[in-house]
């Protein structure tokens, strides 16, 4: 890099000035920042943020929330030429159909049926929407991630996230307002891209936790280093980084403004990553300190205190690593969704009640899902395979009507048939109920205006 230096004090004035500007209008824009960045009205909002309770690998909708009779009554049977084809990856030609190891019942006043899988979520039935007729195009981990974040098959592209936070702007200066917390068990995969900005600018990008009990590291100042030293400190780096800032790099400006934060969070923020102010109560609530729900059940609480600190936008992930680490139930559908469930059922259900005391979850819409369901038949006797064209997800919170099953499979749980919800019409339900209308929400991106739904999603009346 190139640097040139000041021959003479005109010049030397004449430089400093133009970096005193650039230092005014970045200070001007890092308020602004707190503001709506999109020009796009909001109507109506019901909610404020976002959890995104990220189920990573595909879980069965037959074994969750979608009770499947004749499934079982024709375990080990082909499949009835009646119900259509699908497209697997792994599934055999002469594969039969399995049956559901899980068992079935009414709760709650709306009585809506849950396995046996999920005590604790079941409980809470009555605040959630099931959808049981979601659907996508692709049956491939990684272009099936991409389209459940962005509305696309493949990368490059805004994930949900990055839109709110560009629509809604930043609500906590102190706090990052887009965070995702992985699983500790490794990465997806469609890796960080099926999180990311896209072509959004790099102001909304999310922040990546680290996994285990110190999600930023750093928090602390440093032994001996004051706080009004380490202002001055960041003080002296956005100098020199806005000598050279011009209105068109947005990395520059992101940089720029994640060195604030991390002094920000520094300063004003330790205490949200603190679980050690939470009662024991709440902390049995969410079973953070036993096995196996700590590590979910501390995350899920995270995800709380974030969203009472003003964070927009929390992805709280459910698996990782190699496949059977994720509910991508291949060899065993019994062996992996008893583990993930026990991992996740109680911080879930723990994450809505907790929300619904503290009178969060009436602003706070939270999302259960993952990219694809499972198959109806059989992968090697006892696993099943990924199935993208019919499947559970559910939506509780943020002014969504809960106490009812929407849409549904068919009988065997092959295909969406009633009430079809894509991926699109996930994403256009939730910018409705953040006060977004989809076709109002763009940016502009080599000659178009580009949207998160590419304008076919439809809200989904039935629950908002």
């Amino acid at each position: 890099m190139h640097t040139s230096f000041a021959n003479n004090r005109r010049e030397f004035l004449r430089r400093a000035f133009c970096g005193f500007g650039s230092l005014a209008l970045m200070a001007m824009s890092r308020h602004e920042a707190l503001r709506a960045a999109s020009s796009a009205p909001r109507r109506d909002a019901k909610a404020k943020s976002v959890i995104f309770l990220f189920m990573a690998g595909g879980p069965s909708h037959l074994e969750t929330f979608d009770p499947k009779p004749l499934l079982n009554q024709l375990h080990g049977q082909p499949r009835p030429q009646s119900f259509g084809e699908a497209k697997y990856q792994f599934i055999e030609a002469d594969a039969k159909l399995l049956g559901t190891f899980t068992k079935f019942r009414k709760y709650g006043q709306s009585g809506i049926e849950v396995s046996d899988l999920f005590p604790h979520t079941a409980k809470c039935i009555d605040d959630i929407a099931v959808l049981r007729s979601c659907h996508g195009d692709v049956v491939v981990h990684s272009a099936a991630q991409y389209e459940l974040f962005t509305g696309r098959i493949t990368p490059g592209y805004p994930s949900m996230g990055s839109w709110v936070v560009y629509g809604m702007g930043h609500q906590n200066e102190a706090l990052p307002s887009y965070v995702v917390m992985p699983d500790p068990d490794g990465a997806l995969e469609a890796g960080q891209p099926m999180y990311a900005n896209g072509f959004l600018p790099a102001a909304h990008q999310p922040t990546m936790f680290r996994p285990g009990n110190r999600p930023i590291l750093n928090l602390d100042l440093p032994p001996g280093v004051s706080r009004a030293a380490r202002r001055k400190t960041v003080d002296l780096i956005r100098e020199l980084n806005a000598a050279t800032l011009s209105p068109e790099d947005h990395e520059l400006a992101a940089r720029i403004r994640s060195y604030d934060l991390a002094f920000k969070m520094q300063s004003e923020a330790p205490e949200v990553f603190d679980l050690s102010d939470e009662s024991q109560e709440i902390l049995d609530l969410y079973g953070v300190g036993a096995e196996p729900t700590h590590d979910y059940g501390r995350r899920c609480l995270l995800a709380r205190k974030l969203v009472e600190a003003g964070v927009r936008f929390t992805v709280v992930v459910s698996g990782g690593g190699p496949g059977e680490l994720q509910w991508d139930a291949h060899k065993d559908i019994r062996e992996n969704h008893l583990r993930m469930a026990r991992q996740t059922d109680k911080p879930v259900a723990g994450l809505l009640t907790d929300l619904k005391r503290r009178g969060l979850l009436d602003t706070t819409l939270v999302l259960w899902g993952g990219e694809f369901g499972r198959s109806p038949e059989a992968q090697g006797g006892q696993g099943r395979d990924h199935h993208n064209t019919g499947f559970t997800m559910w939506m509780a919170g943020g002014g969504i009507r809960g106490g009812q099953a929407v849409g549904a499979t068919d009988e065997i749980g092959l295909r969406a048939v009633e009430r079809p919800c894509h991926f699109r019409d996930i994403h256009t339900t939730i910018l409705h109920q953040l006060g977004f209308d989809q076709d109002e929400l763009t940016y502009p991106h080599l000659g178009r205006k580009e949207r998160l739904t590419q304008i076919h999603g439809k809200v989904i009346r039935e629950i908002v």
